[in-house]
């Protein structure tokens, strides 16, 4: 049996080795308190994070993937203590409303009919805040949310517009709860006026008559990989920021907040190999690390755990190792090979 190996590919022989599995690496831990905790900021990124909290105007951060972008939003959160960062993943698909919240309205017709009545002042089940919209919603803590907007090149051509009008002013209306606030001849006017919503982050809001305010503007970070431009309308209301690939020093610096100190040694070889090859195409530092892991991780570990192996396995597993590590390092572009 290889030691390091956890499956033999021999189905017809299960076994429990897998409990031998070691810990993950700090960026597969999945703990959200951790997150952006390793993230190093150099200081244009510190100036126009600053910046930005000033000005209460987005940060439009572009660079490869791979270079922290989203890293940032988490870092800013955990060291300003804003509490968890409200994120947005961007498609094609994506629309303002998605951002801002949804609406169940066949659940609340189908709850109509089993009930045979529409509890008006029930209308609040049925709505949720979206990322955006939580983001915006005026906390009693009177500290500005968190919202990453990832990948917002991805975006419908639409949708940079849209948003225009909600960085501008701050606030939105929920439609669906305007209404039935400026309905006449109810029993209990103030309890339609007041509806409590459920936010993205399943907190309760308290939403009177169907606008949500703002009272500090969310930081926002929006990512791109720059796959597109955008327009001009929209760029005057970010701050932006260029986000380069990490130097040599600043690598030996993630590898070390990652994987500890006395590790920079073993990888000087896979650090080496990984910046000829980023000169060449497209590679994410978390290649890197991972490369780097896998390294460490099964190094001078014998094929058996009870004998040492001989010379001819010993090079044997030190070239498998070193394909394992050419195909972590792959490049970024599916048409390019190892």
């Amino acid at each position: 049996m290889t030691s390091w190996k956890i499956f033999q590919g021999k189905p017809e022989k299960p076994h429990n080795d897998i409990e031998n599995l070691p810990e993950p690496p700090s960026w597969r831990t999945f703990k959200k308190q951790e997150r952006g905790s390793t993230y190093r900021a150099r200081g244009e990124e510190i100036e126009l994070i600053n910046a930005a909290l000033y000005l209460r105007r987005p940060l439009l951060v572009t660079g490869k993937p791979g270079t922290g972008k989203t890293s940032l939003a988490y870092a800013v959160a955990k060291e300003l203590n804003l509490g968890e960062v409200l994120r947005w993943n961007i498609t094609t698909r994506s629309t303002l409303q998605q951002g801002l919240y949804s609406y169940d309205a066949i659940g609340r017709l189908q709850d109509a009919k089993a009930n045979n009545q529409d509890n008006l002042a029930e209308i609040g089940k049925y709505i949720q805040l979206g990322p955006l919209g939580t983001a915006l919603f005026s906390s009693e803590l009177k500290k500005p949310r968190v919202l990453l907007i990832d990948e917002m090149d991805k975006s419908d051509i639409d949708l940079p517009n849209d948003l225009l009008n909600i960085f501008e002013e701050g606030e939105f209306d929920i439609p669906e709860l305007a209404r039935i606030a400026n309905l006449e001849n109810q029993d209990d006017k103030n309890q339609l006026n007041k509806i409590n919503v459920k936010t993205y982050d399943n907190q309760i809001a308290t939403i009177d008559k169907g606008k949500v305010k703002c009272t500090e503007f969310p930081f926002v970070i929006l990512t791109s990989n720059g796959e597109r431009e955008f327009p001009p309308a929209f760029l005057r209301r970010c701050l932006r920021l260029d986000l380069p690939q990490p130097s040599r020093q600043e690598l030996d610096n993630i590898v070390k907040a990652h994987l500890g100190n006395d590790i920079i040694e073993q990888a000087e070889k896979i650090i080496e190999q990984f910046l000829k090859r980023r000169d060449q195409g497209d590679l994410a530092t978390d290649q890197l690390l991972n490369a780097i892991y896998m390294l460490t991780n099964t190094a001078n570990k014998p094929d058996s755990p009870m004998l040492e192996p001989d010379n001819d396995e010993k090079i044997k597993d030190k070239d498998s190792k070193a394909k394992l590590i050419e195909h972590l390092l792959r490049y970024l572009s599916s048409r390019d090979g190892l």
